[in-house]
């Protein structure tokens, strides 16, 4: 029910202002990506995403079934699934 209603109060707040961010729901919890933080495309490699960005900072050890890796950069954390961004969401600086 929480995910309708932060759905309903973004839609509701996009008619009435220009977007100037991304607004993702993840477990329960709204982050806010700002314009103007490059991350990474969903569905593009770990090779791209390294060769793009960099080395990462740090990185988790795959969890699950399937895999699920996070690598967290300075201004965003990156989430693979197998070798394959699934979302990236920034993190505040």
């Amino acid at each position: 029910m929480l995910a309708i209603r932060i759905a309903v109060a973004a839609l509701a707040l996009s008619a009435t202002a220009p977007v100037l961010a991304e607004t993702l729901a993840i477990d329960g919890q709204v982050t806010i990506k700002p314009a103007g933080v490059e991350t990474p495309q969903r569905g593009v490699s770990m090779t791209a995403v390294e060769a793009r960005f960099g080395a990462p900072a740090n990185k988790s050890s795959s969890v699950g079934s399937p895999p699920i890796t996070k690598w967290f950069y300075p201004n965003f954390v990156v989430g693979f699934e197998h070798d394959k961004v699934l979302h990236a969401v920034v993190t505040a600086s």
